[in-house]
This record gives structure tokens, sequence and C-alpha cells, in this order.
């Protein structure tokens, strides 16, 4: 540690301590961490991934401060902190009230938008209720009867959701040429339930054998749409294999068949199978719009409400600007609006709508518009923890990053950030750079202090990245010939208007661009569909497409390293086969903790009981009978090479790769993991702990484990978020090996030291949302480096020019 003496020696009192001290952070893989942070500065933790700077900001400093004022709010919050059991340290003090702004934690619903996320909508519903220009005679509406998402304001027909699913005589008899013996409403349920309506219709005087399209028109529209449920008794034909009684049949129409599996079913199967007979359409009432006629009605400066939702917020703010308010009222309101639009803009989103629905927006998306709500609401006085911010971003939005941090910070508030880009760690006023390495190779801090002091660190990773320029990797290849290309055109989605693409393969190519510019759908849109369809065609050069996401490798604790990478089934067969296992008879199941046998039947094996508490998300505790082993004592007896499946569940990738040397089906699985630097996540590692970089790394080992000679192309956004500089080398030299092997990789990237190193660069732009989606640049590095009027090619050429300095 580098103290300075005399900041430990004397400790002021608490009440004037300008300093957060942690004593003795255990959390995770933290080795009893020690370490003094000021108050109201801007701090920085850095590390290689998985070296315990998240347990330190998140699991120690954030979660101390979320215990607190739980104690604080509510009394019965005591008893749910003895469950989930504080963080493990042994003192915090000097710590202020915290906000945490990360990403990967809460998935938003479908309901909630951009204007919800930001509360704009609120602003936009009050300046309507009592600015608006009501129709003459109308009364005035409530702010309430302007969300979709309240019986005042939504459109009845389609609940405010704006789209209906309906069923249609086509969808549900896609062949009227059948009778319905022969099965022509393919909607119906199969087997005996099909059999049953279509004895129930005959039972009714429906003529079964007939063509469909020769049944009276009343007739069909009554067999598929009534609402009614006659009960006839059914005199079944004799037929070997079915019962002969009479018994008594209650018809239910194809529709209210569908419709009543599509909303209530438990099986996803059914669910899909339903799917297939709606179709989902803009409701014919209010036309996409979401709300009640009364509430369309209304305007302000000419415009219906769900009109000004759905422009960009720059357009918006725009048509706030021209307009001429009636009144203090509607002005204040107007202002008050644009004061709010202001932040969002600023943070590079200005080419987002309100109605933007929040599952279609990218994690730094959400976390920016999170970042921009604070900074108007006033609070002073608190700690903001704050996950890699920079996710996401151009090197041009970074700035305006910075100053947004800036200006939390000079509102009198403490900024605590982790963060890997090196312009937001050489903007801080302290750094905590946590290492040296991950896992349990890390967990120390290593430096606590001033930026400029960390040079003198010779183990810190972060040091030889921030003052070397050791960030660029010398340009050691040359650009590589591509071998065909998968062309686009005419394309027209989102913000791209009519753009032509062509994707070289057999190379690597990386897609450039600021937020809001296409890049995501470009890729992950446009052409993953191209080339999904056209996998079929014979003379197609690519066989198979991979995409890559960050998306979690599973949503609860039972999913995890293990299963994910099929390593569980090789470390289940090893126990089945060991003396005692054998002894007693045991299958493979009876090491599963997804079945019944050998499992904790209190927590049926996931390891954590779920606590479920007014008005917080649900948290996981630890297992009271099993303490997070996830089985049952007996089955814990068995040992392999001297440990329980609990024991090697909980060993980490890089000593079960010791552990398993002998074992070639698993020592591969392990291998991948650790050459892709994963080496120090567990086994049982539970996929809801797992980063989104994690996450998108334990699918690229999988990839990597199998390589086929079919020519692949893997498409993957933004892989180095989350990532160290330290780590970004390493992940670069696995995606240039599936390159070298014959593959084409399509990266989309904001990271320059990549985008420096690959072959070929289409730069979408110029700007976000509807000033973008067109391709600016294409060409190698060097050409798009001195691109007109590309808003990378500058920071793409300081990243060209340090590599070439390095290989001079």
């Amino acid at each position: 540690m580098h103290h300075s003496p005399d900041r430990r020696a004397a400790e002021p009192s608490p009440a004037h301590d300008l300093f957060v001290r942690v004593r003795g952070a255990r959390e995770h893989n933290l080795r009893g961490v020690d370490v003094d942070i000021p108050r109201d500065a801007l701090t920085v933790f850095t590390g290689v991934s998985g070296s315990g700077k998240s347990s330190l900001a998140f699991g120690t400093l954030y979660a101390e401060a979320q215990r607190r004022y739980f104690e604080s709010v509510a009394p019965y919050a005591r008893r749910l902190i003895h469950q989930i059991g504080a963080p493990k340290v042994d003192s915090v003090t000097g710590l202020p009230p915290a906000v945490s702004l990360e990403q990967r934690r809460s998935s938003p619903g479908s309901r909630s938008s951009v204007g919800t996320v930001t509360l704009l909508s609120n602003s936009l519903r009050m300046l309507y209720s009592r600015a608006g220009t009501h129709p003459p005679g109308a009364q005035r509406l409530d702010s309430d009867a302007f969300s979709p998402n309240t019986t005042a304001g939504a459109c009845p027909s389609c609940h405010g959701l704006g789209r209906i699913h309906r069923t249609s005589e086509e969808l549900l008899v896609p062949d009227a040429g059948l009778s319905i013996r022969q099965g022509a409403i393919a909607a119906w349920p199969g087997a005996w339930q099909g059999k049953n309506l279509r004895d129930i219709l005959e039972a009714l005087g429906h003529d079964v054998d007939r063509p469909w399209r020769e049944l009276p028109a009343k007739d069909r529209e009554w067999i598929l749409f009534t609402e009614e449920q006659p009960v006839v008794t059914v005199h079944p034909v004799r037929e070997a294999e079915r019962i002969q009684r009479p018994y008594q049949g209650t018809y239910m129409s194809a529709h209210r068949y569908v419709m009543r599996t599509f909303a209530d079913s438990k099986s996803a199967t059914l669910r899909a199978r339903a799917e297939r007979f709606l179709a989902d359409a803009p409701c014919p009432a209010c036309e996409g719009r979401r709300l009640r006629p009364e509430a369309l009605a209304v305007t302000f400066a000419g415009r219906g409400i769900a009109e000004l939702a759905a422009l960009p917020l720059t357009g918006l703010d725009g048509v706030l600007a021209a307009a001429r308010p009636d009144g203090e009222a509607a002005r204040v309101l107007a202002e008050d609006l644009r004061s709010r639009i202001g932040p969002v803009v600023e943070l590079g989103l200005g080419y987002l709508s309100l109605d933007r629905t929040a599952p279609t927006l990218s994690a730094g998306e959400l976390q920016r518009l999170r970042l921009a709500t604070q900074l108007r609401s006033g609070l002073f006085g608190v700690v903001y923890v704050l996950d890699e911010p920079s996710a996401g971003l151009h090197p041009a939005d970074t700035e305006a990053l910075l100053g947004v941090l800036d200006r939390l910070k000079e509102a009198g508030n403490t900024v605590f950030v982790v963060e890997h880009h090196l312009d937001v760690v050489r903007h801080a006023d302290w750094l905590v750079d946590v290492g040296p390495l991950a896992g349990e190779h890390g967990g120390r801090v290593l430096y606590s202090g001033p930026p400029q002091g960390l040079a003198g660190v010779a183990e810190s990773a972060t040091a030889r990245h921030l003052f070397t320029g050791g960030e660029v990797p010398a340009r050691t290849r040359p650009v590589r010939k591509a071998t065909g290309a998968v062309r686009l055109s005419g394309v027209d989605r989102h913000n791209l208007r009519d753009v032509d693409a062509e994707f070289p393969l057999g190379v690597f190519t990386a897609v450039t661009g600021v937020s809001g510019s296409g890049k995501s759908t470009l890729v992950g849109q446009v052409l993953a569909r191209e080339v999904g369809e056209r996998l079929t065609e014979p003379d197609f050069p690519v066989r198979r497409l991979v995409e890559v996401d960050q998306k979690p490798i599973g949503r609860t604790p039972r999913s995890n390293l293990a299963t994910y990478t099929g390593l569980f089934d090789v470390v289940r067969r090893l126990f089945t086969a060991a003396p005692e296992a054998r002894a007693r008879g045991w299958k493979a199941g009876r090491f599963s903790f997804n079945v019944a046998g050998g499992r904790c039947e209190t927590c049926q094996g996931e390891g954590f009981v779920s606590v479920e508490l007014l008005f917080l998300p649900r948290t996981y505790a630890p297992c009271p009978e099993c303490g997070g082993a996830r089985y049952n004592a007996e089955t814990l007896e068995v040992r392999y090479a001297g440990l329980n499946i609990a024991e090697v569940l909980g060993l980490t990738v890089e000593s079960a790769a010791g552990f398993f040397a002998e074992v070639p089906a698993a020592a591969r699985s392990l291998r991948a993991l650790e050459e892709i630097g994963l080496g120090y996540l567990r086994l049982g590692q539970p996929a809801t702990e797992l980063s989104g970089g994690e996450a998108q790394r334990i699918k690229l080992a999988a990839e990597l484990q199998r390589l086929r000679r079919d020519h692949t192309l893997y498409l993957l956004d933004e892989p180095t978020a989350g990532l160290h500089p330290a780590d970004v080398r390493v992940l670069l030299r696995q995606l240039h090996g599936l390159v070298d092997a014959g593959h084409s990789v399509v990266v989309v990237e904001h990271d320059m030291e990549v985008v420096a190193g690959a072959d070929w660069v289409l730069d979408l732009g110029p700007g976000g949302g509807a000033e973008g989606g067109r391709i600016v640049a294409a060409g190698t590095p060097e050409e798009v480096a001195h691109a007109e009027g590309s808003r990378t090619a500058g920071y793409l050429a300081r990243a060209v020019e340090a590599g070439r300095e390095e290989d001079g």
C-alpha cells in the first residue's frame, strides 16, 4: 500500500473525515484489503477482469451503503440483512449513502421506455395536461390520462400495448381444400383432444367431411370464432384405440383455444405453437399509439403526445424551442422538459425517442440514460457507484461523459467508477488499482492515490498500459486479403436508409461509428438475418453463423460455467464411476443438482434461497441447509481423487485444469477457458454472477474448443466491453486465430486499438439517429484513418500512428 504516513497517523473524528476508510475487506477474492478513498472526488477502480475491483466497489462499498440504508428505513429489513449476510469487511467509515448505476443487474420490462427510465414522460404528460389544447367542450384531462400504463390512459382495445395479437381464418385454416376430418383446422390441438373437438362438431350437425371452403360462411365463422362453449353428448365412432362410451364434450372455438394457450399456457412449446396462428399487428383502434382517443385528441404546438414521443429527443427539443407556449405554466413546463432533455443529448443519446422501449436499448445506453436522469435529480452528499460508463461509447462521446462525471462531483457528490477506458482513468482524481492478476492471484490493492503515482508500481498491469503507450500492439502482420464477400443492398431498418454494404470474408472486419449510428442494427440484425437465410444455399461461402453476444448464459443460479460448457457431464460420469457410487448403484443423475435424488431439497439444488421483500429487488441468500453446497450429505460422501462434487464445483478453471489434466474431455474445455483469460472463474459460478463480458468470453471459449472446418462467420458486438487493456490483447489473439484458421470475424467496436489491428473497417455515421445510418468510409484502417467527414478518423489515425511507431 502506498500511504503517506502522516495521513494514517492523525485519523480525524469520523464526522469530519474526508476519506472513506475500508478495513479488512474479504468479499469474494479480496484478501483483507485496507484502503482509504477521498470523498467528494472522482475515484476510478482499475485492474484486470476478475481482479476484485467490482468486489471492492460494488460488493463492499455499495453493498455496505445499501445495508445501512435498509437498516435505517425498515426495521424488518434487519431480518433480510441477517439472511443475505452483510458484506465481508471489518469496518467501513466515512461512507455516505450510495446510488448504484450498474449495467447488468436489472433488465427492464417491455412497458418501460426511454421516457419512463428518464422520467421525461412524466414531464411531457404534465405539459399536455396543463398546457395542451383540448378539443372544444372536452374536459381537461389529468396527466395520468396520457400514460398507456394506467387504466385512465390505456387504449381499451390493446390495453396500452399498441399492438394486438389476432387470429384470422387464413392463419387458422392454411389449406381450405381439406375437410375438418382431414385436419383443415391446423390450430387445433393434436391427438385425442383434436379428435374430440371434431366429434363434437359432428354431434352439433356440422359436416366434417366436406372441404372447408365449401362450408357455409356463417358456419365457418362460428366454428373458428365463437365465444360460446356448448356441451353435447358425443357417441364416438367405433375405433379400436378409443374409449367407446358416450361422453359429455365441451366445444371451444379455434380462436378461443389459441388465445387461451397463448395467454395462459405454462409450456413454452405450446405458447410458441399458438403464436404461429397469431398475427401481431398495430392495434386498429389507436393505430399503435397506445392511448385512448380522448388523450390523442389533445395537442401541443399542433401535435398529439404520441407524435412528440416518437420524435428523436433532438427533434422534440426543437419543437419545444419553437413553440410559443401559452401562459406561465406552459412556459415553465416546456423549459423544465428541455432542461431534462439536455443531459441526455449531451451524453450522445439525442437520437433516441421517448417511446423507444427499454428492451431494445443496449446496456451502455440504459446506464447513460440513468446517469443523465441523476444529473437532474439534484442529490448531493451521496456516492455514485458506476460500472464502466464508457461501455458503448465512441471516443468522441467519451469527452461528454467526463464532463457529466465532473458535474456530479461538483454538485457535492463522491463518484466511484469501475472502468477500463484509459481516457476515463487518466481523468480521475484518485486511482485504486486492484490485482495483480485475476481470481485467487488478485484481490490486493496495489496502489491507492493520484494517477501519476501509479507509474512506480511494477506489478500493475494498469500502469504498463497507462504510461508506456503499451496499449497499442505493434502491427506485425500485413493486411489479409478477402476470400469473398457478403453484400447487403438497399437496407432499411431503424435509421439505416437504403444502405449498401459489403462485408469481406476470410478477414477481420471492424464496424465503427458514434453511438446510435446504426452499427448494431447493421451487424446484429441485417447482416445476421441475411446470412442466416442464405446458409442453406449450396454456393454461399459461409456455412455457419455464430453470434457471440453478451447476454447471460442463464437467468438463474442453476446454470453455471460447468453446465454451459458441457464440462459438468464429464464430471458427473467420473463421479458415477467412483467405487462408492458404484457400490450404492448410483447413476449420473445422483450428481445433478437439477433433479431430486442427490441434491439438497431445501434449496432444490440451487445452493441459494430466494428472499422476496416488499419494494426491494429479489435477492439470493445461501441455503441454510447445505450452506451453498447444492447437494445432500450422502452425495457429498463420494469422492473423486479426494474431492467431493461440491468441492470440484468450487475449483477455479485454473486449478481444475491441473486436477483434470489426465481427462482429455475435461482438459480441452478448461484449456479453452484459460486461454481466453477466464482461469479465475469457479466451475460452479452461477450465471447470475457473471458479467456480460465474461458470458461472451465463455461462449467464445465454447466455440474455440470445437473448431469446425466449415467456414464460420463470427459476429461480436463490442467484445472488449468490460475488459482491461491487458485482457483485450488476449481476446484479440483468439479472434485473429479464428481468422487465421480460415473463418470470418466481424466486430462492432469503439476500442481504436482493436480497429487499428483489423483488416477492413466500415465506419457508419456521421452522427447518431437520423444524422447517422450511412456508410461514411470503408477500407483498411490506414485508409479510414484519413477519411473526410468521419468522426472516427482522427481517433483511429492516432492508434494507427502509435502502432507504426512501435513497429519502427
